[in-house]
């Protein structure tokens, strides 16, 4: 154990874990919407994840930009950006209603139990990352270094840079956006309404269906923008990219109280912080593990989560 290298290193630990747990946090938004609406644990988000890092790629790739291209312009990097974004935010969503129209409609229309769900999640989730796999065998392109990292912030031995500052920001504003809309807009409405009591939403005349495919593609839409930023943040991508991450933002949703929008954004950021002082601590070996244990330990005294509200019942 090395708490002497975890004070030392105590703020350089914080900002790069509350960068990489800003991505878990939007990553987490697609499991914590899908399961408070319709109490699914949907294993298939990781590939809606994964589909978008390889959008984001080959869109880039298509203009010709790799890991050994210069860094355009101020704007060259925002129009490139937005592309990217574009793309990755249109596959991923495009993905997220694709598994809920073709894996889980056909189950709610049969009333199917609970178990088949469950496995029907596994098996999209395998078939998608296989397919992938497949027609990605060979070497992509590398990311294009749109955003070179550069220091903005430096106190001692803490250092925030440009990338970091950006991952966080989008993530807050992001989550605000999308607590304003649940809580204050219409379709909001639907989303808590169905979330709460399926039975009298639609007695109230809210479409199940068409709010069920809304959260599924506001899922695949978050997933997307966090897929851009991994790209740039890690620098490539494989067909099972999401594997462990989607198990991260999982246990970030659980953490935080899965259902609650809210507590996703507080699971990912303390997951990912707490991931890096236990590596701090123990050793890199220890990352995942660590992070585990935490979340076992919290659920022992809060079996809920941190905040452990529930969709149907948030409130602004």
């Amino acid at each position: 154990m090395n708490f002497s290298g975890l004070f030392h290193n105590l703020g350089p630990l914080t900002i790069t874990g509350l960068a990489q747990g800003a991505i878990i946090a939007l990553f987490a938004l697609g499991y914590t919407l899908v399961y408070g609406v319709l109490r699914l644990i949907n294993f298939a988000h990781s590939e809606v994840f994964m589909v978008g890092t390889f959008a984001a790629l080959y869109t880039w790739g298509f203009f010709g930009l790799d890991q050994n291209s210069p860094t355009p312009s101020l704007g060259g990097v925002i129009g490139y950006m937005l592309i990217g974004l574009a793309a990755a935010i249109v596959v991923s969503g495009a993905t997220a209603l694709l598994v809920e129209f073709v894996a889980y409609r056909p189950l709610r229309r049969r009333n199917a139990p609970p178990l088949a769900f469950l496995i029907t999640a596994i098996g999209a989730s395998l078939a998608i990352s296989s397919t992938v796999g497949v027609f990605t065998h060979q070497n992509i392109k590398g990311v294009p270094p749109l955003i070179r990292p550069a220091t903005v912030v430096h106190i001692g031995n803490t250092v925030i840079t440009n990338l970091q500052i950006l991952i966080i920001v989008l993530a807050l504003g992001l989550m605000y956006g999308l607590d304003r809309f649940v809580n204050h807009t219409r379709l909001g409405r639907g989303i808590r309404a169905v979330a709460q009591n399926p039975d009298s939403a639609a007695l109230m005349g809210v479409n199940k269906g068409r709010v069920i495919s809304l959260v599924f593609l506001i899922g695949g839409l978050m997933a997307g923008i966090a897929a851009v930023m991994y790209v740039l943040k890690i620098g490539d991508t494989k067909f099972d990219s999401g594997f462990n991450l989607g198990i991260e933002a999982f246990t970030a949703a659980v953490l935080g109280g899965i259902g609650n929008l809210r507590g996703a954004l507080l699971g990912g950021l303390v997951l990912g912080v707490a991931e890096n002082y236990v590596s701090g601590v123990f050793g890199t070996q220890w990352h995942t593990a660590g992070a585990f244990v935490i979340l076992i330990v919290i659920l022992m005294f809060l079996p809920t989560g941190l905040l452990g509200e529930s969709l149907g019942r948030a409130r602004a």
